[in-house]
């Protein structure tokens, strides 16, 4: 059972992933005139959305075999070479199935904004449609591909008739999408764009306003993912603990013998989930480096608009993002686990387990804005951090890391609630670095220059 739900949650990271690199690499390519440049060269009209495709059909292979790999090296009871093939391949092909739906959007908007805006629409409709079948109309369910590679029924019965109905799917989706991009004009798209205003309303007079109109479209489908990870999180609560009293990873890394396993593995979520709502929050305050890389600060500060106050903007929209990521991610799983458990985990306790991350994700932001200020350039190794802090805080005791490493990244040093004890000592600390790291980010971006 708990195979079956993690299908589907790592089926929902996958088919976002496939929408923001393919829409990436084709109508944003195509907004910013990398396309046209490219058109000018003696190659086809379809090379570049079919080089997309490709490329992105190859990513997912690899994705599925070194999906297979690795879970037939975990060496666990149950999981055998042939589930873990239809494992690794039911993701690769949802993968590709959202590549070519994508790739479909793209050919069908007219903005890259229209075009991850659909295409993440389509997968929260995909998803909810399979939950309603799930619980009542059942021939409902089978509207969705998510509800058909949980049909593969891996490591039970291991179907491969799902992977190939998919795999038929995406190659039409491809056709039609290829099509319509030979027919249609560089730039254009084929559904109607709704006009903007004459003017811009009052409330787009601060710098703040700008912002988030600018990331709008981004924080809204992240606000969408992110509640469908809390329902796909909190749907695996049902039969949570019979199965990880017989799996053996799992017994390796929640091994505290006076809690109870579900207290255990909250705590294990609250540290995923609040690393993930670290994404859309970092992509935030970093969109502002971009925007002085393309040139188009210097257009704002032309007018009367201090620079720390445009970073403090930033900053302050990412600092709300991030709230609004882990109170929806806490929110789908209370729902989720609502329904599926006998005595449903309480609201309170869970917003509590997973806001005493908001410190550490404040400190993130922190050497975000610092970097920034100091050294433009080496912004994006916040990445790099943010990635030390999963391998190293996520799967330490699983690899058995010594504590100091964990201890290096502010997620490792947050009280795990509700198995330890509120330290709000750590949390102050935490607060207090993150305001000293954005007010020298704040004034070190007013006195240097523009790079872009």
């Amino acid at each position: 059972m708990l195979a079956h739900q993690m299908l589907l949650f790592s089926a929902v990271i996958v088919a976002i992933m496939s929408i923001l690199l393919v829409a990436r690499h084709t109508r944003s390519d195509e907004e910013e005139g990398r396309m046209e440049l490219l058109r000018a060269l003696p190659i086809g009209r379809l090379s570049i959305t079919g080089a997309t495709l490709t490329i992105y059909i190859f990513v997912h292979l690899l994705l599925a075999i070194l999906m297979s790999i690795g879970l037939t090296s975990l060496q666990v009871d149950h999981i055998n070479w042939t589930g873990s093939l239809l494992y690794g391949a039911s993701l690769g092909v949802i993968g590709i199935f959202f590549v070519a739906l994508t790739s479909l959007f793209a050919q069908v908007t007219e903005s890259t904004r229209g075009t991850i805006g659909l295409s993440f629409f389509t997968l929260f409709f995909f998803y909810m449609v399979r939950a309603i079948g799930d619980v009542s109309i059942e021939w409902l369910s089978w509207l969705s591909p998510l509800n058909w590679i949980l049909r593969t029924e891996v490591y039970v019965n291991n179907y491969w008739w799902p992977v190939l109905l998919l795999c038929i799917v995406a190659l039409f989706l491809m056709i039609i999408s290829l099509y319509l991009n030979i027919i249609r004009d560089l730039g254009s798209g084929f559904l109607p764009t709704r006009k903007g205003n004459a003017h811009a309303s009052s409330y787009m007079r601060s710098p703040l306003a700008l912002s988030f109109r600018l990331q709008r479209t981004s924080i809204i489908v992240w606000a969408i993912g992110m509640f469908v990870i809390g329902l796909s999180y909190g749907s695996i609560f049902g039969d949570l603990e019979s199965f990880i009293a017989s799996n053996e990873l799992f017994a390796e890394m929640l091994t505290a013998s006076d809690i109870s396993l579900t207290e255990q593995f909250i705590t294990m979520l609250m540290t995923v989930m609040s690393m993930i709502a670290t994404v859309p929050a970092l992509m935030i305050i970093l969109k502002l480096r971009g925007e002085e890389k393309r040139n188009m600060t210097e257009g704002l500060f032309a007018y009367p608009i201090s620079r720390i106050n445009m970073v403090a903007s930033y900053t302050i929209l990412s600092i709300i993002c991030s709230i609004a990521m882990l109170l929806l991610a806490c929110s789908g799983l209370w729902l989720a686990q609502y329904f599926v458990m006998e005595e449903p985990l309480r609201l309170g306790a869970l917003m509590q387990a997973i806001f005493v991350y908001m410190p550490a994700i404040l400190a993130m932001l922190a050497i975000s804005v610092f970097f920034i200020g100091f050294i433009p350039k080496m912004s994006s190794m916040i990445w790099l951090y943010l990635g030390y802090s999963f391998f190293v805080v996520y799967l330490g005791d699983l690899l058995q890391f010594p504590t100091w490493l964990s201890s290096l990244s502010p997620f490792g040093v947050v009280p795990k609630l509700p198995v330890e004890e509120m330290n709000w000592a750590v949390t102050l600390f935490l607060c207090l670095i993150a305001i000293v790291l954005k007010t020298i980010g704040f004034f070190q971006y007013r006195s240097r220059d523009l790079e872009g």
